[in-house]
């Protein structure tokens, strides 16, 4: 087993947009129906960005909020890491957007690209910085605004998605036997990288040279591909994870999973035979959040008392990459 990295969350905030698209806003433009949504999704309603609203305006949001739970400003921040797939732009970070907006110093402030994933590969990242003793607080983000890339005339994959953020402040620790993080598992394989992904508006295919008819631009996914290579993966990380921790599912105070489909997630608890309670979902009222819905149920959990100082938490994803990772915390 790896040794443990001293590090603990300081603070979480949670940004969700007020606009709300329920399964009745599908049934009236698509041929689908509440029963089909709910049967393969688990999902009866998601937020959505109106305009004005993107996805460096969630970032902050979460941010401030971040900042408020632990009690500190935003010039005592060393660095800023802001895991998304839906960029405020092309260029510059997200990062910077969010930096000038919570009036951070000139620090660290850097994107990071992972999908699903990228809110765990973004939380290893800040925790291994921290263990270097150059930066002392780091605020991590995952967030997104996939409404902005879904093709609403796909019935099959424009049900799944909606927009959000959440962040968490990081701070290193001495005594590895308090908060800290005690395994880590980061994985990718590039053979799958278009099972899911948005094929245009990059240099293999720039926007300028593109036909908008050939709706490129918007997110494509194998769903059927998807599917079995998440809940394989799903199961493979949390058993592999905990084994390689010596940790037993018993143990675990909660398990936060990518909140990608409901019928992944109940598979994989009942297999690994984990309570309903202990197995957190935020899917059923905020769909499918990318990067942002580990972060996002880490702050729920937080505030509401589900998880405490002391619990043994499972943070597991995957996602677009194609890409998986795990981090077992003890907060």
């Amino acid at each position: 087993m790896p040794s443990p990295l001293g590090v603990r969350i300081a603070g979480s905030g949670s940004a969700i947009p007020p606009r709300v698209l329920d399964n009745n806003w599908f049934i009236s433009r698509l041929d689908t129906s509440d029963a089909w949504i709910r049967e393969r999704t688990g999902i009866v309603e998601r937020h959505v960005v109106s305009d004005g609203e993107s996805t460096a305006t969630l970032a902050s949001d979460a941010a401030r909020r971040a900042l408020e739970n632990a009690g500190m400003s935003a010039g005592e921040l060393d660095a800023i890491i802001v895991a998304s797939i839906t960029g405020e732009c092309p260029f510059p970070a997200t990062a910077n957007f969010v930096q000038e907006a919570i009036g951070a110093r000139t620090i660290a402030a850097f994107d990071l690209c992972a999908a699903c994933s990228g809110f765990i590969y973004a939380f290893v990242t800040a925790t291994h910085l921290l263990q270097s003793g150059a930066y002392r607080n780091i605020m991590v983000i995952g967030a997104e605004t996939l409404t902005r890339i879904t093709d609403y005339a796909d019935r099959t994959s424009c049900i799944l998605f909606g927009d959000a953020a959440g962040a968490v402040i990081l701070k290193p620790t001495a005594d590895t036997a308090g908060p800290a993080m005690l395994h880590h598992r980061l994985h990718s394989d590039g053979s799958g990288a278009s099972i899911l992904w948005v094929p245009a508006g990059g240099s293999r295919l720039p926007a300028s040279h593109m036909s908008v008819n050939e709706r490129l631009h918007y997110m494509k996914m194998q769903g059927r591909e998807v599917y079995r290579f998440a809940v394989k993966k799903m199961l493979e990380l949390v058993e592999d994870t905990l084994a390689e921790a010596g940790v037993r599912s018993d143990q675990l105070a909660m398990v936060i999973p990518h909140q990608s489909n409901k019928r992944i997630i109940d598979s994989a608890r009942e297999k690994l035979g984990i309570p309903e309670v202990k197995m957190y979902t935020n899917i059923e009222r905020l769909g499918n959040t990318s990067a942002a819905s580990i972060a996002l149920g880490i702050d729920e959990c937080r505030r509401d008392g589900r998880i405490k100082p002391g619990d043994l938490v499972l943070l597991a994803a995957f996602g677009a990459g194609l890409s998986w990772a795990s981090a077992l915390i003890r907060l």
